[in-house]
């Protein structure tokens, strides 16, 4: 994935009844939603949906002056100009930004997938969690499945997103998530209610709690290690 990813450790295999409920959350969270094993999703996720409030004003799909473009301003054009100009005006904005800020939206995609004994990917899983003896000594437990929450896109919001969505899974699955620091960020965050403790295997990685990750996505500057 291009953005971020969170890991939510297992002690426990999930039982049906919480497969249930996980895949009535992302029903609920979601506007497209395909699983392609069971507990395994490719969502597009509303950042409305997460509780993430739309700060953009009434003229955000007009983010870039266009006169960087080297045309006239919207104003200076007229309503027929504008209109048959539309298409190579979006395209040249994409091509400036990387992305069509006319036609974007909040819809966040992400994978969202349980792993381990019993759910698949079981090679997977016993890479990402070989030699991890520091996290397990502060979880007090070997993980048995996790479930990963990647972002497809790395913007701030999607960072945001990708800390409140995992909240929300884990309200459901239990299980401690483990999240990357940045160099500086162990000192950041050690206030932070649902802290477990942080590791040091090789760096440093936040084992915390649904409640952390909800307190560190609202304080500023907050970003997630890619």
């Amino acid at each position: 994935m291009s953005g971020p990813t969170l890991v939510i450790d297992l002690a426990e295999p999930v039982s049906p009844a919480v497969l249930r409920e996980l895949r009535a959350l992302m029903v609920r969270l979601s506007c497209r939603l395909e699983e392609t094993r069971p507990a395994c999703y490719d969502a597009h996720v509303p950042a409305e949906r997460l509780g993430i409030e739309d700060t953009r004003d009434e003229d955000w799909r007009r983010p870039y002056p266009l006169p960087l473009l080297g045309e006239r301003s919207t104003d200076e054009r007229s309503t027929d100009e504008r209109s048959t100009e539309e298409g190579s005006t979006d395209e040249r904005l994409a091509a400036l930004v990387g992305f069509n800020p006319a036609r974007e939206d909040w819809r966040r995609p992400f994978d969202v997938y349980l792993l381990g004994a019993g759910a698949g990917d079981e090679d997977v899983f016993e890479g990402e969690h070989a030699d991890e003896p520091e996290i397990e000594a502060i979880l007090g437990f070997r993980a048995v499945q996790a479930v990963n929450v990647s972002a497809a896109c790395n913007r701030w919001i999607d960072h945001v997103a990708t800390a409140l969505l995992t909240a929300a899974v884990m309200d459901v699955t239990g299980g401690v998530c483990k999240a990357e620091l940045a160099a500086g960020q162990a000192a950041a965050v050690a206030g932070i209610p649902g802290l477990l403790g942080v590791a040091d295997d090789g760096w440093d990685t936040a084992l915390v709690t649904a409640e952390f990750l909800r307190a560190w996505a609202g304080r500023p500057g907050f970003r997630l290690v890619k």
